[in-house]
């Protein structure tokens, strides 16, 4: 199967044939992608160097004269270092454009820490308007990049990574998606860790719900499912742990309940590893969530992670 990057290049080409109002700007990194689509729209494909800071400044820009930028790098050179630029380019300037990162939280762990974002959606939390999406599977990136597009002159997020469940679901660029239906708790599945989250929750009689839009957060959905499988409430974040309880609190803060936020950890960890020794070492592997998600809805002590 393709990874979502493997999608994003194609998919960019034929948004750049349909509609002339998008261009594509990028910081060198992916460049080798978009060959095709820089000879057939060269005022349109933009490659700025390795200057991530201009990246921004140069969608900004675009954006301003009515055009549709779709920025791509990796997570850590999208949002954290030119996080200035995010907040007054995009945002103080109220124009939009869609972000698409790659390597999410450590999808290229050779890379370092330098190459690592586990705090990019938590990071764009401190902005106001931004939507976000998280998909799961190729398939469902492509339909997400397509609804960001089109999303009028928003400022969109979307986050790919190699990391991907086996199947698509249907997604719609705002709704969570209802998987399983339990009555003793919900688990809130976010993009690529929906298929751990079901592995990890067989035999639990808990609703599991799927999001691949995470902002803004689909709070009815939420209220729904705690009105019939009670008010524990678990999210589970291919990034850093706790970045959507207090969404999930003020959804349901008329209502008695308790939250877990499970994801990537704080601590830095210096050994390169694998991606699923990454997983393992943060506790997101299927066997850690079980434990995890079980002694929080019994109420026993749950092992201590990074």
């Amino acid at each position: 199967m393709d990874t979502m990057r493997d999608r994003f290049a194609p998919v960019a080409l034929r948004l750049l044939d349909e509609d002339p109002r998008v261009a594509v700007v990028l910081a060198e990194i992916g460049a080798a992608g978009f060959v095709e689509a820089r000879r057939r729209h060269p005022d349109r494909v933009i490659n700025v160097g390795i200057r991530e800071q201009l990246l921004i400044g140069a969608a900004s820009g675009l954006a301003l004269t009515g055009m549709r930028p779709i920025v791509h790098t990796f997570a850590s050179f999208l949002v954290e270092r030119p996080f200035e630029q995010v907040k007054l380019d995009l945002g103080h300037q109220g124009v939009g454009a869609v972000l698409v990162s790659a390597a999410a939280s450590f999808d290229w762990p050779a890379g370092g820490y330098t190459h690592m974002a586990p705090g990019d959606v938590a990071l764009l939390d401190t902005l106001d308007g931004w939507t976000v999406h998280v998909p799961g599977h190729p398939d469902e990136a492509e339909t997400l990049l397509r609804h960001a597009v089109a999303a009028g002159d928003d400022k969109v997020y979307v986050r790919l990574s190699v990391q991907s469940n086996a199947q698509a679901l249907p997604v719609d660029g705002a709704r969570f998606h209802t998987v399983r239906e339990g009555r003793s708790g919900v688990v809130v599945a976010v993009g690529p860790m929906l298929d751990a989250v079901l592995d990890a929750t067989t035999g639990l009689d808990v609703t599991v719900l799927y999001a691949a839009t995470v902002r803004p957060f689909d709070a009815a959905a939420l209220r729904r499912a705690t009105a019939t499988a009670g008010a524990d409430i678990v999210l589970v974040e291919p990034y850093l742990a706790g970045t959507s309880t207090a969404v999930a609190n003020d959804a349901l803060a008329d209502v008695p309940h308790r939250v877990l936020g499970l994801g990537v950890g704080r601590r830095e960890l210096r050994r390169y590893g694998t991606v699923e020794e990454h997983v393992a070492a943060h506790g997101l592997d299927a066997r850690s969530l079980r434990e995890r998600i079980s002694g929080f809805m019994t109420g026993t002590r749950m092992p201590v992670r990074a």
